[in-house]
């Protein structure tokens, strides 16, 4: 199908963009890469009076290291995530999960701010940031604001961003030196989004788990952080047991809807399935 009709606007700077956000209201919608709106559009699911484009907004791209965090524009690609050496020596799990979203074409104009924002429950980087402690930050007309990833979602495309507000960056601390960590995705093709993802990021000392996240994808309207499951692991070496505890424990939390991908009992069992997976593959990276 074809858009409805729209204004098209391409802002230089982040004052810019939220002026217009602001000024034009829910009839304005920001574009990003365009992967989840520019379809909605097409369908006629989403049926916006303006686009707002970002892609000429100065500051919003790039990856640095502040202290012992780092912070990652809103417009930085996929592709350029993969390529950040940043990214490859802090934080691995980024570069890991970045290459199990769709493919290199849409790697390459996706972009992690969209990817995070909107609160589709199929993107993958939402739980991840879960993980990882990530903080967002929103720039708006009253001013600027940081709202943790935990705290961000709060049901399917709902968020804690207030009217008018950009997502502009995203702060990560940086993990342990020495930690584990590990995304493991099941899909039915490439470029699908998963039946079930689960990430996991833990350290480890005398062979028993110190500390440990594990974070779900599309296993809910809201990307999930299963803490349950988590402290479930901590203090044991991962045995069989404690790793049917742990899968347990995160699926008393999932509720995935029933679709293509399978009946809400099959996704909740491969949920399980790839909680243990990462689980395992994350000890065995730790040092």
């Amino acid at each position: 199908m074809i858009p409805g009709p729209f204004s098209y606007h391409r802002p230089a700077t982040v004052a810019d963009a939220v002026k217009l956000l602001s000024t034009l209201g829910d009839e304005a919608r920001p574009l990003a890469g365009g992967h989840s709106l520019v379809p909605m559009m097409k369908l006629r699911l989403a049926t916006p009076e303006h686009l707002v484009d970002l892609h000429n907004v100065a500051g919003l791209k790039g990856i640095r290291r502040d202290g012992n965090k780092v912070v990652i524009g809103a417009m930085t690609t996929q592709h350029e995530l993969l390529a950040s050496d940043e990214i490859a020596k802090s934080i691995p799990i980024l570069h890991e999960t970045a290459l199990l979203i769709a493919d290199p074409q849409v790697r390459y104009r996706g972009t992690v701010g969209g990817n995070v924002a909107n609160g589709d429950p199929g993107n993958d980087m939402p739980a991840l940031m879960m993980t990882l402690w990530a903080t967002y930050h929103l720039d708006g007309p009253n001013g600027a604001r940081e709202v943790a990833a935990t705290d961000y979602y709060q049901g399917a495309y709902f968020t804690a961003i207030e009217p008018g507000e950009l997502l502009t960056s995203i702060s990560i601390p940086v993990p342990a030196a020495g930690h584990g960590y590990a995304y493991e995705k099941l899909k039915r093709k490439v470029g699908d989004y998963a039946t079930a993802a689960a990430a996991v990021v833990l350290t480890m000392s005398g062979g028993k788990v110190t500390t440990c996240a594990i974070g779900l994808t599309n296993l809910s309207e809201i990307p999930l952080l299963a803490d349950a499951a988590a402290k479930a692991v901590i203090g044991t070496s991962l045995d069989a047991a404690t790793l049917k505890k742990a899968a347990a424990a995160a699926q008393a939390i999932m509720a995935p809807a029933a679709d293509a991908r399978g009946p809400v009992e099959y996704r909740k069992h491969v949920g399980g399935i790839m909680v243990t997976r990462a689980l395992q593959r994350a000890a065995a990276k730790a040092s």
